[in-house]
């Protein structure tokens, strides 16, 4: 075990969200002299993962060639825990950090299982309770949590789900808010936000889920046409790199004069255009995670939600991806002050910002303690931190 020594903290992780998410972590341990904490980027999203850490002032301790793109969720994981796990006998670190349910994430964990290292999961526990909605990410997630050895719930409802599996998932499970509300309330603590923005109400869109390609990006433009019909809204739309979902988006989008498609919006300019919205359509797990902070309130074009957290606070509403619903839902927000206002109360239901405090103070407990029945240290961790040294 790790005694008073420095503990090696290694975060591992590809993807812009994932990088806004772990960047809290790694500024909260700096300011900790017993933790050494470092960043390893798979590459899955390269420039977008980049300008995320750059808005926090962090780069990469660690850059890996990201393997040939595969449309396979299966393939991906494969090719990128075999390309982490050597790097990880290079760094030889205590403990491996990954975030949510990316294919960065679940590759991460599973080239630290191999070789024994302890494995933390931040955002642990979040489940929609169909395997397929949304694909891979709940497979990834359920994956991870049944490898990792401390789990960090951000809800009280992600930890019973945790806990409704302990047939399968053996690890400590630690409930301690989402640090994406650390790095939110970060970020909006350094803007200069007005007040109310006159004129035309701005409508914010996001969309890219990989099982709405096709018909359901299509239904969820069609509504947004119909909504920039109105004449007394602005509809801001950052596109998804992804080509199925931004050749869509732009096909039937590019050319109404009150809708404006844009590139990934640097991540301090999404707070910003997060703050100033009158309503925000997505299907993104993060912006439903920050907006109830924000007090905007969300229609959440998926059928199912991994964050019901949002809906029981009065912030979210399920929408799915039919036009008529989200069109019928969305005048409402728009012509009923008091449903709005209802909505827009801010709410805090995943944490308030001092997640990343919670994770680092459980991960020094968890090496200043002796194994024991109920914190065994992992199987095989001596042959990669003893023998291999």
């Amino acid at each position: 075990m790790v005694s008073s020594a420095t503990v090696r903290i290694l975060c591992v992780a590809g993807t812009r969200p994932e990088a806004i998410k772990l960047a809290p972590i790694l500024l909260a341990a700096a300011e900790r002299p017993n933790l050494d904490c470092r960043l390893c980027a798979t590459g899955q999203h390269d420039a977008l993962f980049d300008e995320a850490l750059r808005d926090f002032g962090l780069s990469p301790d660690v850059r890996l060639a990201a393997p040939p793109h595969d449309p396979s969720p299966d393939v991906m994981v494969s090719r990128f825990a075999d390309t982490i796990e050597p790097m990880l006998m290079d760094e030889r670190p205590d403990i491996v950090l990954v975030q949510g349910d990316t294919n960065s994430a679940y590759a991460g964990a599973l080239a630290a299982y191999r070789l024994g290292i302890p494995i933390g999961h931040v955002e642990a526990g979040l489940r929609s309770h169909d395997i397929a909605l949304p694909w891979p990410e709940e497979r990834n997630r359920v994956m991870i949590d049944r490898l990792a050895d401390l789990l960090f719930a951000p809800t009280p409802e992600s930890a019973a789900n945790i806990e409704f599996e302990r047939d399968v998932v053996k690890g400590r499970c630690l409930i301690t808010g989402n640090t994406g509300i650390d790095a939110l309330l970060t970020m909006r603590s350094r803007l200069l936000v007005g007040g109310p923005v006159k004129g035309r109400r701005l409508i914010l869109l996001t969309c890219h889920r990989r099982e709405s390609i096709g018909s359901g990006i299509e239904a969820i433009c069609a509504a947004a046409l119909r909504l920039a019909d109105r004449g007394d809204v602005d509809i801001l739309c950052p596109v998804h790199p992804n080509p199925a979902v931004a050749e869509t988006v732009h096909n039937f989008l590019g050319r109404h004069s009150a809708i404006s498609l844009t590139g990934a919006l640097p991540y301090r300019d999404a707070v910003m255009a997060m703050v100033r919205a009158h309503v925000i359509l997505t299907d993104s797990g993060g912006v439903q995670e920050e907006a109830p902070a924000l007090g905007t309130p969300v229609l959440v074009l998926r059928e199912v939600t991994e964050r019901p957290e949002g809906i029981a606070s009065g912030n979210l509403l399920l929408v799915g991806t039919d036009p008529d619903r989200i069109v019928a839902e969305t005048n409402r927000l728009l012509d009923e002050p008091a449903l709005h206002a209802a909505m827009a109360r801010p709410a805090f239901p995943f944490g308030l910002g001092d997640a990343s405090a919670k994770i680092l103070d459980a991960i020094e407990q968890y090496f200043s303690s002796a194994p024991s029945d109920d914190h065994p240290l992992p199987f095989a961790r001596t042959w990669i931190m003893d023998s291999a040294r």
